[in-house]
């Protein structure tokens, strides 16, 4: 399936500020966003673009507004939240959900047969869980999906939580059909692409990549046992109304 065109529109002149480091866009539901382009001499880790009204002017800024009611229209960051070689983030110990869109990871996993505390993993090291996320190479929304590679696996909104966790949840059961199983080399293939996979065979030596799939790992352990414990403390827990 194709995705949809791009629907974008600009804001007025006067309120972008001079300053800017990102461009602003927004979208129509299910339009694929590009994404924004970042100055050669910034670095920029992670942000958002808002929309709010003022005196009967609709403002654009990537500064959340003070004492002001703003949309966020989405947000960027500068690459996957487990991919950063300097990350400060302890991933033995940072916090897990095993909540958020507890429908939608559980239906997609079942569906192809992915394991779901592999699913949530992926998604935790991807985006932190967050729907609006959007990278400086163009990966969309909570499974950071390609353009090309929700094209692929039939999505047709990236930033939709049941299109994307479906659609990246897809790639991973192809990877791992791919990769006989591995979840090491399926998170390598994920981040990296299958064919440097195959062209090294194994984990590629891309520092991102070695990082990723290390923090994919780590996560994935942690899930195993998080979930593993869910059903039982729902179980030990008196039913409403009980004495």
């Amino acid at each position: 399936m194709t995705a949809p065109a791009l629907a974008a529109v600009p804001p007025p002149a006067a309120a972008v500020p001079t300053t800017a480091s990102v461009e602003f866009r927004t979208r129509s539901d299910g339009a694929v966003i590009d994404a924004p382009a970042a100055a050669a001499d910034a670095r920029v880790s992670r942000g958002a673009v808002y929309r709010y009204m003022k005196d009967g002017v609709v403002h654009y800024t990537n500064r959340r507004p003070a004492g002001q009611p703003a949309q966020v229209l989405f947000s960027y960051i500068e690459t996957c939240f487990a991919c950063s070689v300097r990350s400060s983030v302890d991933f033995n110990a940072v916090g897990l959900n095993v909540t958020a869109f507890a429908e939608e990871v559980r239906t997609a996993a079942l569906a192809h047969g992915v394991e779901e505390a592999f699913v949530r993993a992926v998604i935790h090291a991807e985006s932190a869980f967050q729907t609006a996320a959007l990278s400086n190479k163009g990966a969309q929304g909570l499974m950071q999906l390609m353009p090309a590679t929700a094209a692929r696996f039939g999505v047709v909104d990236p930033f939709s939580p049941r299109d994307n966790i479906y659609g990246g949840t897809a790639y991973l059961a192809w990877l791992l059909k791919r990769f006989d199983g591995d979840t090491r080399l399926a998170a390598a293939g994920y981040n990296a692409g299958e064919g440097a996979v195959d062209r090294f065979d194994g984990v590629p030596p891309y520092a991102e990549t070695q990082v990723f799939v290390e923090r994919v790992a780590t996560l994935l352990g942690r899930y195993r046992v998080e979930l593993a414990q869910a059903p039982a403390a729902a179980s030990a827990s008196p039913a409403p109304g009980a004495l």
